[in-house]
């Protein structure tokens, strides 16, 4: 463990010593791009996660460190079917002895919160949400994994109620809870029953930029996965021949989506493209459609810094990051109809929401506010700043 002095803008003392926990390291999404600020604002600070299969080509952000993992990395089959052993995670989590640390930041979206602290440590949570599969996604986990009925079932179901039990327990632990959007931070009082303090999660606006003319198509990118509802996009553009729409992201849902948007050449699914190839389409879009329902929503910000209006479903993270009216509007039910009669209004008063204004509204969550803003909370929690 170094002893570093914490760079510029973190203001903590000299040789605070600092813990970060992460969930599971497998891919690099929006709970990464989290931790990878977390990481360059405290460079000092050691990592650890259940598990760590991050492919060699995904580990830049993680600045060379080589977090310290759990039982779970060594269980049999546990690289492809780490979920499996979320019946274990609870104890798992609670296996890292972190008394050596003054600063512990969890960033949690399943079992990091729940790391043991002692009364002269300081944790503070970052939720990106409570346990979805656990609490209010619990019914539509079980159904979209095959475990509404039978004994597998009922198995599944005691399992998750002691998860919520473990869950709410260890809420306790936490000194301070960071949610990263209002929505969530009503989560957070669902399960918990404690406030939280609402810091955005960091987007790289810098990334993106509006292009000097925009074309004719839409544009909706996402994993393919069920909750992200690709599928009604895709369903809702087969209706309207007349528009364009491109759709970028693979998943397991493609091969579906390919069957809805065959036979209608309006469609064009592009499959994976790299960074720079998104943020050009996004500069050139008309405009961007997200039919998820989201805890926050990265990509609609990134639409907005490319100039690009939100055609959103009107529930979850969107509503803070789409203003209706002026960076976008919102369809009020995850169907066709809905969403065919959200294109009807766009086309009628998208011409009035311009490129600058979507730009404008994106700077509300770019790297450095996110930055300013948990350096803060961090700071308050230590007792830096009066509280």
């Amino acid at each position: 463990m170094t002893h570093d002095a914490m760079p510029a803008g973190t203001g903590l003392p000299e040789g605070t010593r600092v813990a970060v926990v992460h969930d599971w390291l497998v891919t690099y999404t929006g709970a990464e791009r989290v931790l990878e600020q977390i990481l360059l604002m405290y460079p000092q600070a050691d990592l650890f996660a259940v598990c760590d299969f991050l492919p060699d080509d995904q580990r830049g952000f993680l600045g060379g460190r080589r977090p310290r993992t759990s039982f779970i990395q060594r269980l049999p089959g546990a690289r492809r079917r780490y979920r499996a052993y979320l019946p274990l995670m609870p104890l798992a989590i609670e296996q890292f002895d972190l008394s050596g640390y003054d600063l512990v930041i969890s960033s949690s979206h399943a079992v990091a919160k729940g790391v043991l602290t002692g009364p002269d440590q300081v944790h503070v949570s970052y939720v990106h949400t409570p346990i979805r599969y656990a609490w209010d996604l619990q019914h539509q986990y079980l159904r979209e994994s095959g475990l509404d009925r039978g004994f597998k079932g009922w198995l599944a179901r005691y399992l998750l109620h002691r998860i919520r039990l473990w869950d709410v327990r260890t809420a306790n632990g936490v000194d301070v809870f960071v949610a990263n959007s209002a929505y969530i931070a009503r989560r957070i009082r669902k399960a918990y029953g404690r406030d939280s303090v609402v810091v955005p999660p960091p987007v790289d606006v810098e990334g993106f930029a509006p292009a000097p003319v925009r074309e004719d198509y839409y544009l909706t990118a996402s994993r393919l996965v069920p909750y992200k509802r690709v599928d009604l996009v895709v369903s809702a553009f087969a209706r309207m021949p007349g528009r364009q729409l491109k759709v970028i992201g693979t998943g397991p849902e493609f091969d579906r989506i390919a069957r809805l948007a065959a036979d209608h050449s309006n469609i064009e699914l592009l499959g994976y493209q790299d960074g720079a190839t998104l943020a050009a389409l996004m500069g050139r879009a008309r405009a961007f459609v997200f039919a998820a329902e989201e805890d926050f929503g990265i990509t609609p910000v990134e639409a907005q810094a490319a100039g690009a209006p939100v055609i959103a479903y009107g529930r979850g993270g969107a509503r803070e990051t789409v203003v209706e009216g002026r960076t976008g509007l919102f369809f009020d039910e995850q169907t066709v109809d809905a969403l065919v009669e959200g294109m009807e209004r766009f086309e009628a008063v998208g011409v009035s929401m311009s490129a600058a204004q979507c730009r404008d509204n994106a700077e509300r969550f770019s790297v450095q506010v996110f930055r300013t803003a948990f350096a803060a909370v961090v700071r308050r929690a230590m007792a830096v700043d009066d509280i």
